[in-house]
């Protein structure tokens, strides 16, 4: 180092992994007196500091941009991804940015590319997608409102879907809610004729989910009825138009609730690039992105965000240069 910059000359090559563990190590390393899982006299123990763990298995799972080849870059958003990310650290050591930056937000071009990806290249098929999406989404249900904190009446979750693939999602989700032993309600005003949301509303009227026919327009009876809603009505790049009025005045109703409400992916009605109509839309008190952070995750201001991603393959994660959390033990969801 020279100067006390971090990343030495500028135009060297970046640390290695190893390099960057010991600095993280010596960085760590407390005052006299002073000791804990993450620092103590004789440096971390990985296995009773699962933060560092965490932070460790990422410097092994994100090399530095700069050594990124072509040929892992398939897609124009991808590559400009790669290129705007590399322009923006400059100096910066890579350590301090994936310690300071926090997770990637996926613009819904990069989104729809890594879907893609999962589809064409490693064979995922859809349905999988969704079930893995909507079983991550019923954890992080479980995981903001533990059933052993609810009163019964508190118990009951209305699950309002749309007719695209998020609609699917909360299908699933309502199913998962229902094996946890949560009392789910469905409202569906709008059923697609996709296949895929036919066997899922099947799966659910043969586990006796209720399917509500309308919903009330006043409010009180929803917040008296239910302990908290989830919304899967609308994913990234869906507007309200597209889905037909009751889709929208389901959403309209859904802004003036007062018990706890649990997006999907995206607040309903929000743009995922820029998040307009956060103020004026829905304003969740949860968030459960899917796969990865969109860009409008940036303005959620709710108490609890998760990522549901751990499906994702080491190597996507690599190609599209996410910054996801560590995942503790075998859950399927991690808390931003």
């Amino acid at each position: 180092m020279q100067g006390g910059r971090e990343g030495g000359e500028e135009g060297a090559p970046p640390p290695s992994t190893d390099a960057l563990k010991r600095r993280w190590r010596w960085r760590q390393r407390p005052a006299p007196g002073l000791t804990s899982a993450m620092s103590s006299a004789a440096g971390p123990d990985p296995s009773e500091a699962p933060e560092e763990r965490h932070f460790l298995r990422a410097l092994e799972l994100q090399p530095p941009l700069a050594d990124m080849g072509r040929a892992e870059l398939s897609s124009n958003a991808t590559t400009s991804l790669v290129q705007r990310r590399k322009q923006a650290w400059g100096r910066q050591s890579w350590l301090e940015q994936i310690w300071n930056a926090g997770p990637v937000c996926q613009s819904t071009a990069e989104a729809a590319a890594l879907e893609r990806e999962l589809l064409e290249d490693y064979r995922f098929g859809r349905q999988q997608l969704v079930e893995l999406c909507g079983h991550a989404s019923a954890v992080a249900v479980t995981k903001a409102f533990p059933l052993p904190a609810l009163s019964r009446k508190q118990r009951t979750v209305l699950v309002v879907c749309g007719p695209e693939q998020n609609g699917a999602v909360g299908l699933v989700c309502a199913r998962h809610l229902r094996v946890f032993e949560y009392e789910p309600t469905i409202f569906y005003p709008t059923r697609s004729l996709d296949l895929l949301h036919r066997d899922l509303t099947t799966q659910c009227e043969k586990m006796d989910i209720p399917f509500l026919s309308y919903l009330p327009t006043e409010v009180q009876l929803i917040n008296e009825a239910y302990g908290l809603v989830v919304d899967a009505v609308l994913g990234p790049g869906v507007e309200p138009g597209e889905v037909g009025g009751p889709c929208t005045r389901a959403l309209a109703t859904l802004k003036l609730l007062s018990i706890p409400l649990v997006s999907l992916d995206i607040p309903s009605g929000w743009d995922a690039e820029t998040g307009s109509d956060s103020e004026d839309g829905l304003r969740p008190d949860v968030l459960v992105s899917l796969a990865a952070p969109k860009r409008c995750a940036g303005r959620f201001s709710g108490r609890h965000h998760f990522v549901a991603g751990r499906f994702v393959p080491d190597d996507v994660r690599r190609k599209f240069a996410l910054r996801l959390p560590g995942y503790t033990g075998t859950d399927c969801v991690a808390a931003l």
